[in-house]
């Protein structure tokens, strides 16, 4: 059920300390002088996309341009992200065709799926390229860009839902950077911060980089006034001209109500242009905010050494602190005692529940020790980067409540009695892995080339509720997954690739009397995929890709007595990306189309049905043009486009309709006397104030449906000097 009785798997491992102690330990390999390191920010990746592009850190190859790596991936940079006013992880949606909603209630942490598959929030999101705990706030203010990975990601990932990996990459103090601003939104958030980068010493040799931001909370939304903000500094020092130190520290926090979705009204889905998506079912007296605390630092330490080796050092801590508390639709119980368990009475009243899991406390670490260069094994060349990952993760929570506190109304709030009482067990979870690894690009010729990925772990889990009762009898578990790839250059910038590996995914039954083996872990699950894809850059600003891929990932049955392995959730389907700048016009586009289909198992019936808010169509378009007859503004508009999506897994499941929506934008740069520049944006999202289910999570044994926001104004002003 949503905010409440999801398992809150997190880990810990041993102090960030003893990991920078042992990366300062490494300048003792440095070796003779070379160029000054060079790897202390991530570039910026607009729309359109010029020269080299790095690959993303989660494809795992180094500086390998994206365009020669056989792996399909976005980078949206920093200014592609301003233009679009995102604020957050879900806002990312309407820039990649490949990922979707996948539960985005407002004022919660977004949740996404990536080729219909949707990504853990515990295990499919990095920083920096380290595991991070992805139930939290994410500011994006001292992020420099986000890296989307699509695909089964068993070549980075111990454990993880096939789909895809999200990786935040932190701002460094590359360069000078003065910068403030100051954002509007409709119905009254106001945004403000600042980003302060200084490079000072003999030689440039220490760096500094500050960013802070606040945000009073007003949206449109009824009754969710709130508050969010930002603190967050990194620094590195040149130790020798082959020794580079970076430390970074962060500190987020947002205190806002969330907002429960609507469902189906008895046998009806209501109609969405019936539904004010304003209101907040959430409205009651004693509502509270959901409050997260998210406090991150790092340490990396690289280290040249001869013939163009490098070693690297990485260490981070994630300390997550959480007071999840909602009114709490969840079914209908009529007057005549007929129940619905997964959704709403067919008068739009619904019950209640006081939902309160306060001081939750989450706590994530890493330690990644690595090794890369290059190689010749007779005329054919190699870059090898081989490593070790430690990670522990660990939750500690207190016991919850979840109490009926009377009916509720999807047409307006029905006061009802607060019913705090916390008497349910929760479960405090660990988890320790280590992870081997090994990743080699083969140059064969001039244009063909293998790449071979493997990735082995060793995983530790247990479990125990907070009334002292084990729930996950402690397992070990080990295995490998592999990655391997083909890739021909068929013309300069130009390749043709086919890739295929694993993923692995671990479950545990629920440790219920009811069930026959309470407590017990299930074999691990491992993903398979197939991609065939062609892409290139072409003289004219082109940017292009096409993948079609095939994707086989096992399906754990619940029935409440037997939990078990019941045949498969495989999905194929064709992406394509365009990009391209035209003199004064640029243009973007990707789209997708994917066949989602539930496959061999137990139920006959369950078999060849599309699995529940899964669209099988997506499209996101983009055109921006720069205004000739007044130089420095760019006008911008978006066209998302997403299919009709099932509402259960069931053969007579009902759907909700496809939808589109257009945003517009304009971006005006105004330079002032000196160095000073203004930036001044504007947007509107949802231009015709289109009404449509947005989305249609099914959780917990339950129907969600989430309107489309109505039309929202935005403003802000940068200046930089």
């Amino acid at each position: 059920m949503a905010h409440c009785t999801h398992p809150r798997t997190l880990f810990a491992l041993s102090p960030l300390a003893a990991a920078a102690a042992l990366t300062l330990a490494l300048p003792a390999l440095a070796q003779d002088a070379a160029a000054p390191a060079s790897d202390t920010a991530t570039p910026t990746t607009t729309i359109t996309v010029t020269g080299r592009t790095p690959a993303p850190a989660v494809s795992g190859f180094g500086n390998e341009p994206l365009s020669s790596t056989p792996i399909s991936a976005r980078v949206l940079g920093e200014a592609q992200l301003q233009d679009t006013g995102a604020r957050d992880l879900r806002d990312i949606t309407r820039l990649d065709a490949s990922f979707s909603d996948a539960y985005n209630p407002e004022g919660y942490y977004g949740s996404l799926s990536a080729r219909g598959y949707v990504l853990d929030n515990r295990f499919n999101y990095r920083r920096d390229g380290l595991p991070i705990n992805g139930e939290t706030v994410i500011g994006l203010e001292n992020k420099a860009g986000i890296e989307l990975l699509k695909g089964t990601s068993g070549i980075q990932a111990g454990t993880s839902a096939p789909g895809g990996l999200v990786n935040y990459t932190v701002k460094r103090p590359d360069r000078i950077v003065r910068s403030a601003f100051l954002g509007w939104r409709e119905n009254g958030t106001v945004a403000a911060g600042a980003d302060l980068s200084q490079r000072f010493g003999e030689d440039e040799r220490y760096g500094l980089r500050l960013n802070v931001a606040g945000e009073r909370l007003r949206p449109q939304t009824y009754s969710l006034h709130g508050e969010r903000h930002l603190l967050a500094l990194a620094g590195d020092v040149k130790l020798t001209r082959d020794t580079l130190l970076e430390v970074e520290v962060e500190h987020g926090r947002q205190s806002q109500p969330s907002v429960p979705g609507f469902s189906m009204l008895g046998p009806v889905v209501p109609d969405a242009h019936g539904i004010d998506p304003r209101i907040n079912l959430n409205n009651q007296p004693w509502s509270q905010p959901v409050v997260f605390n998210n406090n991150t630092a790092s340490v990396r330490l690289t280290q040249k050494l001869e013939g163009g080796w490098k070693a690297t050092a990485h260490a981070m801590t994630q300390r997550l602190k959480t007071d999840d508390r909602l009114a709490y639709p969840y079914g209908c119980t009529q007057a005549d005692g007929t129940y619905w368990e997964d959704r709403y009475c067919p008068d739009g009243t619904f019950d209640l529940y006081d939902y309160r899991s306060e001081n939750e406390h989450r706590r994530s670490d890493a330690l990644d020790l690595a090794l890369s260069g290059g190689f010749a094994t007779g005329s054919v060349e190699h870059q090898l980067t081989a490593g070790v990952l430690f990670t522990r993760f660990k939750s500690r929570l207190q016991n919850q409540a979840y109490n009926y506190a009377g009916l509720g109304s999807i047409y307006g709030p029905l006061p009802t009695t607060a019913n705090p009482m916390a008497e349910d067990p929760n479960t405090n979870r660990d988890e320790r892995s280590t992870e081997f690894y090994v990743r080699d690009a083969i140059q064969l010729t001039e244009r063909l080339s293998g790449w071979l990925g493997l990735r082995h772990t060793r995983l530790s889990r247990s479990g125990i509720d907070t009334d002292g009762a084990v729930t996950t009898l402690p397992y070990d578990q080990s295995f490998t997954t592999p990655w391997a790839a083909v890739s021909y250059a068929f013309a300069p910038q130009h390749l043709v690739y086919a890739s295929w590996g694993q993923g692995i995914e671990s479950f545990v039954t629920p440790n219920l009397p009811e069930y026959s083996r309470p407590g017990a872990a299930l074999p691990a699950q491992k993903s398979r995929q197939t991609e065939i894809g062609v892409k290139g850059r072409g003289p004219l600003d082109v940017q292009w890709s096409v993948a079609a891929f095939d994707i086989d990932r096992p399906v754990v049955t619940d029935t409440g007595e037997d939990y078990f392995v019941d045949g498969s959730q495989r999905h194929r389907g064709l992406e394509a990306v365009l990009e391209r700048r035209a003199g004064a016009w640029q243009f973007a586009a990707s789209a997708m189309a994917l066949r989602a289909r539930y496959e061999d198992g137990v139920d006959p019936t369950r078999n060849g049905l599309r699995p529940p808010n899964v669209p099988s169509r997506t499209l996101r378009l983009m055109v921006g043009h720069d205004v000739g007859a007044l130089p420095g503004l760019n006008l911008q508009g978006w066209l998302v486009y997403e299919g009709d999506r099932t509402l259960q897994p069931a053969a007579d499941s009902p759907r909700i309709g496809g939808w589109t929506r257009v945003d517009l934008a304009a971006r005006y740069t105004q330079r002032l006397d000196g160095n000073t520049q203004l930036t001044w944006r504007a947007g509107v999202d949802n231009l015709f104030d289109r009404r449509a289910w947005r989305e249609s999570p099914y959780q917990y044994g339950h129907i969600y449906l989430y309107p489309m926001a109505p039309r929202t104004l935005r403003a802000s002003v940068q200046v930089d000097f």
